[in-house]
């Protein structure tokens, strides 16, 4: 409950938790991905890859399927909010494949409804909105199913606001508004704040499609209110990419240009943050390569440590490349906003 409104509360507990933890591996696991979980919430990757790496480094320890299984599940959201898609499929269909073996199957429904809203994502980045919305709807059928809809109404709003985008896309507007309106009804139902201001950003999104600039920047600023609270870089950017928008709609160039700055640091923000990221895997990945070579594995597994830290290097590279191009782009458009302010 305090996931999405109070993270540092999350991982100050998850810290606490790993202290008091002694030999339980179980335990310390958890506490490992609670607090990854914290820092996913704060969109901070960077931290949150680096207790993933710790909790998925002791799971071998463990014999507990359903930990493994949720260990798995967080490894394959935590790749694809890396945009390493690839990865993120890889612990999926590991994760997927011990809960469809797994002897109790209610216990693992909730596991199966956030693996196939996490494919969602995919597919909808890959722009294959079908897919997607076809993922949307099996997940929030896992997550619905034994009356359990409330206690997942965070889950279930998450895939509806991403199923309203989708319907956007295919220009469904209808569908996307009704989409948006019952994402924000779970999220209410939770007090999900962050989800509040995202399900009324889709909302305002409809208006704006709708030609009703007044009413979405009525939303937006509902939204804005919200999000002052919360501190999300992405909800950030949406509400301000959403009001300069509607803004210049209308012939405000004040408030459109106000706005528009806004947007652009944040976006630089959210660069130098998955930059930050990316170089951090690659640090982990040579820290594993030095740590395995010093104990006794065999030349195959040394081969393939080595490898993999190649590929990453080269993917690492490729990335921050992109990654600093478009910051000197954002750099460049904060300067002409600033001299536009000027004139």
């Amino acid at each position: 409950m305090e996931m999405y409104e109070n993270p540092d509360k999350v991982i100050a507990t998850g810290l606490k938790i790993i202290q008091l933890s002694g030999n339980n591996t179980d335990l310390k696991i958890r506490a490992y991905k609670l607090i990854s979980d914290g820092y996913s919430s704060k969109r901070n990757y960077q931290k949150s890859l680096k207790f993933l790496i710790k909790a998925l480094e002791l799971l071998p320890k463990s014999e507990n399927k359903l930990l493994k299984i949720s260990i798995d599940t967080k490894a394959g959201i935590q790749y694809h909010q890396l945009n390493i898609y690839e990865s993120a499929i890889t612990y999926l269909d590991r994760a997927e494949k011990m809960c469809l073996e797994y002897p109790i199957p209610d216990s693992v429904n909730s596991f199966l409804g956030v693996n196939y809203i996490v494919r969602g994502f995919i597919y909808k980045e890959k722009l294959n909105c079908d897919i997607a919305i076809s993922f949307f709807d099996k997940g929030i059928k896992e997550l619905s199913l034994n009356n359990k809809a409330l206690e997942n109404a965070s889950r279930i709003s998450i895939a509806k606001y991403n199923k309203g985008n989708c319907y956007i896309l295919n220009g469904q507007n209808k569908l996307a508004e009704q989409s948006f309106k019952e994402a924000l009804y779970f999220a209410k139902k939770v007090n999900a704040k962050s989800l509040e201001a995202f399900a009324l950003k889709g909302i305002a999104q409809i208006y704006k499609l709708y030609g009703k600039y007044e009413a979405a920047i009525t939303e937006l600023n509902h939204a804005y209110r919200i999000a002052n609270k919360v501190n999300d870089l992405v909800l950030n950017e949406e509400i301000y990419k959403g009001l300069s928008e509607n803004y210049l709609a209308l012939n405000n160039t004040e408030k459109y240009q106000s706005y528009q700055l806004k947007l652009i640091q944040t976006q630089t923000k959210l660069k130098e943050n998955e930059r930050a990221s990316i170089e951090n895997l690659l640090a982990e990945n040579y820290t594993n390569l030095e740590n395995k070579s010093n104990s006794e594995f065999s030349n195959f597994w040394l081969i393939f440590f080595v490898a993999s830290g190649v590929i990453v290097a080269l993917v690492f590279l490729f990335l921050s490349n992109k990654i600093n191009k478009s910051i000197q782009i954002l750099e460049v458009k904060i300067k002409q906003i600033n001299s536009n302010f000027l004139k």
